[in-house]
């Protein structure tokens, strides 16, 4: 299971992030477990908004088809206690479908998983342009259109 928490910009919660967790969801990507918001208001006062709660219910239908509560009033408050004023935050917390299917398939062939590691988007990014600015420029061969060319 992971849990991820999605800062948004403002306190205003809105569907545009529902789409794609539904397609995660339908697709059978993954299982959301868990989906809840928070909102931390100008003065600071914390709102805890559900899947159920009219606030983001219209736009998150359908995107799990259960709640199970796995996040603690303590775990959202920690989570709201980090937030700057004005701001909210998206705590979702979902199995991995994709990850147990293969699992499966690893114990069938008595194989076992030794590490699992996310590496962020971010580290990845600046791993590629390093190799871009590593990698050999192409020459312009000496001969027939070069400098020493007779």
């Amino acid at each position: 299971m992971d849990v991820a928490v999605v800062a948004l910009e403002g306190n205003q919660l809105n569907g545009d992030i529902a789409p794609a967790l539904r397609e995660l969801q339908n697709s059978d990507t993954v299982h959301i477990l868990d989906l809840t918001f928070v909102r931390k208001t100008a003065d600071g006062a914390i709102d805890v908004f559900e899947l159920a709660d009219k606030e983001v219910a219209d736009a998150f239908h359908q995107v799990a088809d259960a709640q199970f509560d796995l996040l603690s009033e303590e775990d959202l408050r920690a989570v709201a206690d980090q937030l700057p004023n004005d701001s909210a935050a998206l705590i979702v917390a979902w199995e991995n479908t994709w990850a147990a299917r293969l699992t499966t398939a690893l114990r069938r062939s008595h194989g076992e998983l030794l590490l699992l590691e996310r590496i962020p988007r971010e580290t990845v990014l600046e791993a590629i342009a390093a190799l871009d600015s590593a990698a050999p420029r192409a020459s312009v061969p000496q001969g027939a259109d070069g400098p020493d060319s007779t």
